[in-house]
């Protein structure tokens, strides 16, 4: 997709933002040396490897080998083009990309996301707009403030409503020459069946806007306020909304996620604006989906490696099915996770209002574990008959299946047992019997390439050189002087290599910058890993490496004419033979020359 962003407005949102701020959004990251170490957002695991370096305004993770700097970390974790990249991020900063520069056909040619936020944009103010009319929104206020929902809620979350007809939102953004074709794209509008127009999807509804971490629309839900069915009704899917990984309220929770360390995770939107009404702001809700890996990666990244979620239900029932569907799965994102079921009769919204935030939080800190929770439940339910701790072993035996930790299974196992007052060995066996069936599903960790380790072998020594050059760059020179360069074997590392010595000798010679002129995926990640690591350079170790360079250099064309002698004899091909002597003989007296 062609499109002309000027250079000087890359530079300048280049220049004023900070990559620590922008991966902080998805990622917590605490200090680590002269960098910053969190979980990495594009992989599964339990012990940091994503490596974000202030100084160089880059990222690396150690664990799955993604690298590279502020503009491709957003375009690969949003999955946007690079003008989008860069209109994302200088958003956050207040920096307009201007589109007068482009020409007639270029703004035609607008990336089909930003046209769609543009419209989801649109429907939100329109929507936010029929609620405080008074003509139009009065019997929704009215149905909003009797849900407990205050003025500042409705203005902080933009709640909307959509009038009851079914041409509203289609005839207003026809007004604003929105195509129809966009505006179907986004669902707020479908096709009739008899292709003679569309209608609008949301009618006579409550409207709650879905935002992204960039606080960027991406969809919408509606609820009715009377017995119409469906009760809830959200947008489908479309280019910038995906369910899956997609969580309501997510921008308003995020800040709180982090400082405290935990994130309330409810089943509904009013029962998240609940939590948020009272103060309790770092809560947010699924959109109508089951429990996703991609949600737990969300939640992850809210509140870091020690963090929790904790999963608040309605009655016992509720609580124990969702325990039993996501235990394996927060298992997978290694997020602790615990269950708060509430008194029965009571949801969030009734037990604040009955209760307050201080009973609450108060419940909450002495919400179980997922398997704890599994266990009481189980027990409650079947009783301690020899027939109901049959029936609980039985119950228990996918769900202690499914926890990946070893020491962790062990002790529930252990708990169990006692709390049955069984043999441990048979519990262990029973869960056993399940653990090859749960097993198959679980993700392994991730691997070195073929690339990886192909840089790992032949080729480790240029490699450390083009490290010693990003970190030690008084060594250069020496490079040059010395032309190694011209011994490298791969030759993409070489192009790399001058790369680097030619913005060497150039003022703005920023790694950031690099990373972005590089086209293979691999090489870039590649750079960004030498790049950021730690090790400590001085003059005598980088000395030592390059007379270890040279020497395996050496070596190796020993080896190769030694070769080429070997076959000129067996083919008996005098003339050959003799110049390959004589080849070897000018470098036996070179090397002895040497001082």
């Amino acid at each position: 997709m062609a499109r002309t962003i000027p250079e000087e407005t890359i530079s300048r949102i280049k220049n004023t933002a900070n990559i620590v701020d922008i991966v902080s959004d998805y990622v917590v990251l605490k200090k680590s040396g002269r960098n910053f170490l969190g979980l990495c957002p594009f992989h599964t695991e339990k012990t940091p490897s994503f490596t974000v370096s202030a100084d160089k305004q880059i990222f690396y993770c150690f664990g799955c080998h993604t690298g590279g700097n502020i503009f491709s970390f957003v375009m690969q974790h949003e999955g946007l083009s690079f003008p989008e990249a860069v209109r994302t991020v200088g958003r956050k900063y207040g920096i307009e990309v201007p589109d007068q520069r482009m020409t007639p056909d270029q703004k035609r040619r607008l990336t089909e996301k930003e046209k769609l936020f543009r419209v989801n944009e649109l429907a939100m103010a329109f929507f936010r707009e029929t609620l405080h009319k008074p003509q139009t929104g009065q019997r929704a206020t009215a149905y909003l403030v009797g849900r407990g929902m205050t003025r500042k809620i409705m203005d902080a979350h933009q709640l909307g409503y959509a009038p009851d007809r079914w041409d509203g939102l289609f005839n207003h953004l026809g007004q604003k020459r929105v195509p129809a074709d966009l505006m179907a794209k986004t669902g707020l509008i479908i096709p009739r069946k008899d292709r003679s127009g569309y209608y609008d999807r949301f009618r006579d509804r409550i409207i709650f806007p879905i935002f992204d971490l960039n606080q960027q629309v991406i969809g919408f839900g509606g609820r009715v306020m009377g017995d119409g069915m469906p009760k809830y009704l959200n947008s489908p899917e479309s280019p910038v909304y995906n369910k899956r990984r997609s969580l309501y309220g997510i921008d308003k929770a995020k800040q709180e996620a982090r400082n405290s360390g935990i994130v309330y995770l409810v089943e509904g939107y009013f029962d998240a604006l609940a939590l948020h009404l009272y103060g309790i702001t770092n809560a947010v809700a699924t959109l109508g989906t089951a429990l996703t890996v991609e949600h737990v990666q969300l939640l992850k990244g809210m509140v870091g490696q020690s963090g929790k979620a904790i999963l608040v239900y309605d009655s016992d029932q509720a609580g124990i099915k969702a325990a039993q569907r996501s235990i394996e799965i927060f298992e997978k994102g290694f997020l602790d996770a615990r269950i708060l079921v509430l008194p029965e009769g009571y949801d969030p919204d009734d037990y604040l209002r009955g209760h307050g935030p201080e009973d609450f939080l108060k419940a909450s800190k002495e919400a179980l574990g997922m398997v704890p929770f599994l266990i009481d439940s189980a027990i409650q339910r079947f009783g301690l008959s020899l027939e109901g701790k049959v029936k609980t072993v039985v119950a228990l035996q996918a769900p202690l299946a499914a926890v990946q930790d070893n020491v962790a299974r062990s002790l529930y196992i252990k708990q169990l047992a006692e709390r049955l007052d069984i043999d441990e060995a048979a519990v262990m066996e029973k869960v056993r019997q399940a653990t090859p069936q749960t097993a198959l599903h679980r993700q392994p960790n991730p691997q070195p390439n073929a690339f990886e380790r192909q840089i790992r072998g032949g080729r480790r020594l240029e490699q450390q050189i083009m490290a010693m050059m990003l970190r030690y760059p008084v060594m250069i020179p020496e490079v040059e002087d010395r032309r190694l360069l011209d011994f490298f074997e791969d030759n993409n590392l070489k192009t790399i290599g001058q790369m680097i010595i030619n913005k060497a000798h150039q003022e703005n010679n920023n790694v950031a910058d690099m990373v972005s002129m590089i086209e293979n995926e691999h090489y870039r990640n590649l750079l960004a890993k030498l790049a950021i690591g730690e090790q400590h350079w001085d003059r005598q170790g980088c000395e030592r490496l390059l007379v270890q360079f040279e020497s395996r250099h050496r070596r190796q064309v020993k080896d190769d004419l030694q070769r080429q002698i070997e076959a000129a004899e067996r083919d008996n091909d005098m003339d050959l033979l003799g110049k390959l002597l004589a080849q070897k003989q000018n470098q036996a007296g070179k090397a002895m020359n040497k001082p």
